[in-house]
């Protein structure tokens, strides 16, 4: 287990893809009373290095640093509020460019929350017509895997969001478990609405989560994919398939 940072916070990083529970995980965590969270902190920088078109992209890039490294500085050293003893970091997996630096993740805690590859394609479609295997992030996703067991010597805490879904309390006990905090029935619930914390990109986003209050029950399958989106949800799957076999069970 990495060691709390110098100034004693716990700085975690919960790597996801695209059309995860990642934004749920994020209420759960910032309803604790002890813990700050961050939203998608590489998105602008991302945005910036590829030039690539999504919603609110002026905004985005307005709302957070577009040089990598002041990010970087920002969630590995920045103090954090009074009060506040662990720092959450929602990271979605495909900003983190091969250029972008990964030294400063050696002084963080990490997870990784994983989903089938065909529901994440049928989510991100209904949102977004181009899909390509690098837009969701799982390829990116199993090498930031590797890095963090080859550094720690054994496989990082990985959560597959149906599972959670499933079973809320008890795969989070096992995440707090495996992160070295202690699980807060906090987690569970939280008060509808949008938070100061969401990104820009919220309203584009966000409607389920700013409307619930709490873990939904599991979706339902995901239907049948059109030929061009079932070719990127197969090259996913390898990816996806060997994070699963070392996912968290109660």
């Amino acid at each position: 287990m990495t060691a709390a940072a110098a100034d004693g916070a716990v700085r975690i990083a919960m790597w996801s893809g695209p059309r995860n529970i990642s934004t749920a995980m994020m209420r759960a965590w910032e309803n604790r009373p002890d813990t700050v969270v961050a939203d998608e902190p590489f998105y602008a920088a991302y945005l910036a290095a590829t030039g690539i078109d999504h919603p609110v992209r002026q905004a985005v890039m307005a709302s957070q640093p577009t040089d990598w490294r002041v990010v970087a500085r920002q969630v590995s050293q920045d103090p954090l509020p009074a009060g506040a003893t662990v720092f959450y970091q929602k990271h979605m997996t495909h900003h983190m460019l091969p250029d972008i630096g990964l030294d400063w993740m050696d002084g963080l805690r990490h997870a990784f929350l994983i989903r089938d590859p065909r529901e994440v394609v049928a989510s991100y479609t209904q949102k977004r017509a181009a899909c390509e295997l690098a837009d969701i992030g799982v390829v990116r996703q199993a090498e930031l895997f590797d890095r963090v067991a080859d550094r720690l010597g054994a496989a990082p805490p990985v959560i597959d969001g149906r599972d959670v879904l499933g079973d809320p309390r008890a795969l989070l006990s096992c995440l707090c478990e495996a992160l070295g905090v202690p699980f807060s029935d906090a987690m569970l619930a939280w008060p509808a609405g949008r938070r100061d914390s969401d990104g820009v990109w919220a309203p584009h986003w966000y409607a389920a989560v700013e409307a619930s209050t709490g873990f939904g029950p599991p979706p339902p399958p995901a239907p049948e994919l059109p030929a061009q989106y079932a070719r990127v949800a197969e090259a996913a799957l390898p990816y996806y398939d060997r994070l699963y076999r070392h996912r968290l069970r109660p």
